[in-house]
Parts: structure tokens; C-alpha cells; sequence
């Protein structure tokens, strides 16, 4: 991509302090713009690593055997009505259309997903099943100043599993939590992930949330000092020490919520009296799971975690590109014509070498300009092309966040990016 096409543009003014450091950077970097309190859109490089993530989580539920939909953001009154959460889910927003009809905007998707999947899977023969999709959530959130951390409306994956064997089900949850870690590990963020003891909420009695510790997150948790026994805020006093190994002291931190696995029972099968005939012929109540990560959650994260002083820095997964090609003008007419040149030359051969590139074109940019922009926008390596570079037939390449630079020969550049890490 030509950094002189992009029509979102870095911004040197400083925003809000009430925002977050993380929120700042992207929307300092244009990888995001705020529509509203809680309501984003994703500009080109934003989209880009919402992509990336989006491929990441698809991939892990694909292998985990579970089958991808997209269910339908407005969800019938009578749904919530037979779950009971028409009048105590406190965030619902509701609509009503012309001919009287009422909906709630889809802010969770199980009244859907369980009679969704009752219309297929009548016998044992049918389970389990699991289904999952990536989708849009509308949420009436009081608080809505944390930039991604805390929307009125975002990108949300969220997977329901049903079975007719606790075993079953109970292995099943087992299995996508360690998929998430493995999401989180690919996504960059899993080093400050921990796995965390919570209040179930409205879905259940008690839950595990996937916590990502940093000083710019709104929950509260606390790990034992003795085994790393982790439980959130809102339940902290029903341990008084650790249920894992009896230690009573432990230590408190603040984190981000990235994603949490929820045993249902049949709190949303039963309701729509959801049973399959078993092998004896008997009805069996159907059990359900829900397991959630938010994916524009995720990024924010990953912006609040993986920064410095001068903007982004973003992991090799989830990075809108990995290389920032950059070309510094020359005084000189002859010479700018060449270094432009070879520059171009660079940028075509990375692409077909399946690199992906951004490429800073900008004409009138000093070089701290753009080495600033560089900074800012956070791509994992920057590759300078310059007067003093092309005399050695050489680019420079720098580590995002690292301190030296290297010297590589032209030709070896594609090589080099694909096969080295720079420290």
C-alpha cells in the first residue's frame, strides 16, 4: 500500500487524557476515528489488523471442530422473553419497528443459537455440535471512555457448544480454553494473559475469564503468590485463601478481560425445552457452553500492551503490514529520480515475495517526519532507502523497538525479512 494513498493520516495533536495511552495511539496513527462515546470506525490500516485477528480466531475454532454461521443481529422480544432477559439484561438496546414489532440488538446470541440448533439436532446421534460466528454486538454501556476496551458496539466471536454428556461437555470447554491461548500467544498478547476465576453473571454462576494484566485495564484481579491461582475482583471474597493450595496471600493487578468461557447447563436450552432422545429412547437435556472474545477488544489490547513513547508497536501476527518501506527525498533531482526508483523496485519485489508492505512514497516529508510516522504507526520492520543506502547498494533495516540498525544488500532483502529477526 502507498502510504500517500491512505486517506486516514497520522495526527500530531494530543487527544483526550480521560482516553486511554493505547486508544490515543491508534487513533493518533489513523488506524481508527471515533464516531461517538463507544462507537469506532475501523480505518484501512485498523481494518487490516482486525483482519489478521479475525483469521487467527477463525483458524483455532475451525480446528476445534466447530462450524462457522452468522446469526441475525436483531433478535426477537419473545426470545429474551423466554430466557428472561428481556427485563433484567440491563444493556439490551431495543427497537421497535413499525408494525409494532419489538427486538433487542443482538448484545449475545444464545436466544438464537439454542432454538436455532434444536430445529437440527433431535437424537444423541446429532451431538455434539458446535457453532461460532464473528460478528457485530450492540451493548448500552454506562462507561464508554476506554477507547476498544469498552464499546457500545463492536466485533465480537462468540462460539456455543451443545451436548447431551457432562463428560462431554465438560471436555469440550477444556478444549477451547486452551485454543484461546493459543489465539492470544498468536496474537501477541498471551505472555500477559491469565486465566481467571469470575462471577458468572447473567450466564452463569461462575465462569473463567482470559485477563490480560496492564495498568490501563478496568478489572481488577488477584493472583495467589504461592501457585498463580487467579480470581477477579467481584469474587474475591468468597477465597479468603487459595482453593488450589491454601496460600492466603495474594497480590493485586489491573487487567483487561480479552475473552471468557461460560458453563450454561440448560439455563438457555431449557427454556426452549431443548432435549434429544437418547439411545434408550429417553429425553435428554441438552447442556450448553458459550465462549466469547472480543476481537476489537483484542486489538486495543494489543495497543495497550505492546507500545513505547513513540507510538505502536505491534506484534508480527496481527501488524497491518510487516515491513515499512521507507524513501528519503534527495536535494538532488538525478539522484531523488533514482533513490524513487529503487525504491519502487523494492516495493514490487517484497510484494511478490508475499511481504506485506507499506510503502512511505510521501514527497516534502523530512525524514523525522517520517521516521516519526514510522514510530507511531508501529509496522515490525522499517527499511530505509536512501542516498547514503543506494552508495552501498544497501537498505537499512530497523526492529520496531529495537535501538541498531542493519545494512542489507538490495538483492537479499526478501530473504532477509522472510528468515532473520533483528534484535
Amino acid at each position: 500500500m502507498l502510504q500517500s494513498r491512505l486517506f486516514a493520516k497520522t495526527r500530531k495533536e494530543e487527544l483526550p487524557g480521560e482516553m486511554s495511552a493505547g486508544t490515543r495511539l491508534l487513533l493518533r496513527a489513523g488506524f481508527i476515528d471515533q464516531t461517538a462515546a463507544g462507537i469506532y470506525a475501523m480505518l484501512p490500516l485498523g481494518l487490516l489488523v482486525l483482519q489478521k485477528i479475525e483469521r487467527i480466531i477463525a483458524g483455532k475454532m475451525d480446528e476445534a471442530g466447530a462450524q462457522r454461521i452468522l446469526l441475525p443481529a436483531l433478535v426477537p422480544k419473545k426470545n429474551w422473553e423466554t430466557t428472561g432477559r428481556w427485563n433484567s439484561f440491563d444493556v439490551l438496546y431495543k427497537v421497535k419497528s413499525r408494525q409494532e414489532a419489538e427486538y433487542a440488538l443482538g448484545a449475545t446470541h444464545e436466544e438464537i443459537a439454542a432454538p436455532l440448533v434444536q430445529k437440527f439436532a433431535r437424537s444423541y446421534k446429532d451431538f455434539p455440535i458446535a457453532v461460532y460466528q464473528i460478528q457485530t454486538k450492540f451493548r448500552d454501556e454506562l462507561r464508554a471512555k476506554s477507547g476498544l476496551l469498552r464499546g457500545r458496539e463492536f466485533l465480537m466471536k462468540d462460539l456455543y457448544s451443545f451436548h447431551i454428556d457432562q463428560k462431554d461437555c465438560d471436555n469440550y470447554y477444556e478444549k477451547i480454553k486452551q485454543a484461546y491461548f493459543e489465539i492470544f500467544n498468536a496474537a501477541g498478547v498471551g505472555r500477559a494473559v491469565h486465566l481467571t476465576l469470575a462471577d458468572g453473571g447473567s450466564f452463569s454462576k461462575f465462569s473463567h475469564e482470559f485477563q490480560a494484566a496492564t495498568a490501563a485495564g478496568e478489572d481488577t484481579i488477584y493472583h495467589c503468590a504461592a501457585c498463580g491461582f487467579t480470581v477477579n475482583r467481584e469474587i474475591k471474597e468468597d477465597y479468603p485463601q487459595c482453593p488450589e493450595c491454601g496460600g492466603q496471600n495474594f497480590s493485586e493487578e489491573k487487567a483487561i478481560e480479552v475473552g471468557n468461557i461460560f458453563k450454561l447447563g440448560t439455563k438457555y436450552s431449557g427454556p426452549f425445552s431443548f432435549e434429544a432422545a437418547g439411545q434408550e429412547g429417553q429425553n435428554l437435556p441438552v447442556l450448553m457452553n458459550c465462549y466469547g472474545i472480543g476481537l476489537t477488544r483484542l486489538m486495543g489490547t494489543a495497543a495497550e500492551i505492546s507500545r513505547d513513547d513513540a507510538g505502536l508497536i505491534w506484534p508480527e501476527n496481527i501488524a497491518p503490514f510487516f515491513a515499512h518501506l521507507i524513501v528519503l527525498e534527495a536535494k538532488d533531482g538525478e539522484t531523488d529520480a533514482k533513490i524513487r526508483s529503487a525504491a519502487g523496485k523494492i516495493y514490487e519485489d517484497l510484494q511478490k515475495a508475499g511481504i506485506g508492505v507499506l510503502y512511505d512514497d510521501r514527497r516534502q516529508k523530512s525524514a523525522g517526519e517520517k521516521f516519526g510516522d514510522a514510530d507511531l504507526i508501529g509496522i515490525p520492520r522499517r527499511v530505509v532507502v536512501s542516498t547514503k543506502t543506494l552508495k552501498q547498494d544497501a537498505v537499512e533495516v530497523k526492529n520496531r523497538g529495537g535501538k541498531e540498525a542493519t545494512l542489507i544488500k538490495v538483492k537479499e532483502i526478501d530473504n532477509f525479512l522472510k528468515n532473520e529477526n533483528l534484535g
